[in-house]
């Protein structure tokens, strides 16, 4: 199946001799999340670059060999698939992704479990859509799958479903589905894999073009730098990177977007070895159970309710305070009970999210009124104020 012609004692000698540079792993890393973009592990022609993939595979046998708990979120199926098979004419661009998702996983997880295979590591695979983070329980069923899978040193291997992932149910790409994952598992690093080192004052390709080596908090705004331009097999772009980098340092993970096709580029920035990479500094914001779902909640928002100030200076206030129906003045949208809902001043300004706890026809019958039950309890309630230190890039949202 493979073209290689690698010795595999040989590098398990070699990585012996890795392993002394790695003795002793910081906290920092003692669990990490690696995304590898399509561009990594495919090549010109769309067909899975073996080579790639297994020195990625090599860095995180290191990486495991150590005790580190990897989670690896990797792009390529639809890219696999592309080589398999010759579609009719009359197949739709959506059918025809479907279809190379189907086929290109497959191939792509094979891949995967003979390399990690041959290092002694079990491997398993789950497939994700925006649909396994909407819901409470199924977010938890996640979570807690992948928590038994670590508990018993079984490698996740995470891809969105592109087979069944289509408009509303898609992720902007496989580097959001990261920010999610690692916020989920509580990683403590996130290492997006991309095909440059990372983000440059300018296009990469340009001579006097620096790279950008730490962001911050107080870093200024990188968006004038970076092309909107997508990668060849991907959906995303270093725009994107941008963004959810971040959103997920400020909400306290270190975030390092480096060359995937450069040889053991996880292994030389987890030895805090001088190689190319932009990091974004972890902030000091650390939520957790409910509250950090919901701060990844947005994208997942089915509808908003519109609150008055009496209702907006108490949830803005220190004291724990949920969102009650006497508040609230308007509904937009259609929305379930349990799905989430964006909350909205008067003035159009977005001021957070929360579960609702009546469905929108029930909230349209009690807008206004006194009741018992709150429309979102505090515990299932999300601020932007009272989280400065949170990242939030709908500053523009407005009601329609």
């Amino acid at each position: 199946m493979f073209t290689i012609s690698i010795n595999f004692a040989t590098i398990y000698i070699l990585l012996s001799i890795i392993d002394n540079k790695l003795k002793n792993v910081k906290p920092e890393f003692n669990r990490i999340t690696i995304k590898v973009g399509s561009n990594v592990i495919t090549q010109k022609d769309g067909s899975l670059n073996d080579g790639r993939i297994l020195r990625i595979v090599e860095d995180i046998a290191v990486l495991y060999r150590q005790g580190v708990e990897v989670l690896l979120i990797t792009s390529g199926a639809v890219a696999a698939g592309r080589e398999s098979i010759m579609l009719s004419r009359k197949t739709n661009i959506v059918a025809a992704r479907q279809i190379w998702a189907a086929i290109g996983q497959v191939k792509l997880m094979s891949s995967y479990q003979f390399l990690f295979g041959k290092y002694g590591i079990q491997a398993g695979q789950l497939l994700a859509t925006k649909d396994s983070f909407r819901d409470r329980r199924n977010y938890l069923n996640m979570k807690n799958c992948i928590s038994a899978m670590l508990e018993n040193r079984v490698l996740p291997i995470v891809n969105e479903n592109d087979a069944i992932s289509i408009n509303e149910l898609m992720f902007t790409d496989n580097d959001e589905l990261s920010g999610l994952i690692s916020s989920m598992m509580d990683c403590q690093t996130l290492i997006i894999l991309s095909n440059v080192d990372g983000i440059y004052r300018g296009s990469p390709e340009d001579e006097g073009s620096k790279l950008i080596r730490s962001v911050d908090s107080g870093s200024e705004s990188m968006e004038k730098f970076i092309s909107s331009d997508k990668s060849g097999f991907g959906r995303g772009g270093m725009m994107t990177k941008y963004f959810i980098a971040k959103k997920i340092a400020a909400e306290g993970i270190d975030v390092f977007i480096a060359n995937g096709l450069r040889d053991s580029i996880i292994a030389d920035i987890i030895g805090g070895k001088d190689v190319p990479y932009t990091r974004f500094m972890a902030g000091e914001q650390k939520e957790t159970g409910v509250k950090r779902w919901l701060y990844h909640s947005d994208t997942f928002a089915k509808g908003s309710v519109v609150i008055n100030s009496g209702a907006k200076e108490a949830l803005m206030g220190e004291k724990a305070t949920s969102l009650l129906m006497i508040g609230i003045t308007g509904i937009n949208g259609f929305f379930r009970k349990g799905d989430i809902v964006r909350i909205i001043d008067e003035d159009g300004n977005y001021l957070g999210l929360g579960q609702a706890q009546y469905d929108s026809d029930k909230a349209v019958e009690n807008i206004g009124m006194k009741l018992r039950k709150p429309f979102i309890h505090y515990d299932y309630l999300f601020i932007y104020e009272k989280n400065k230190g949170m990242i939030h890039h709908n500053e523009d949202f407005k009601s329609n």
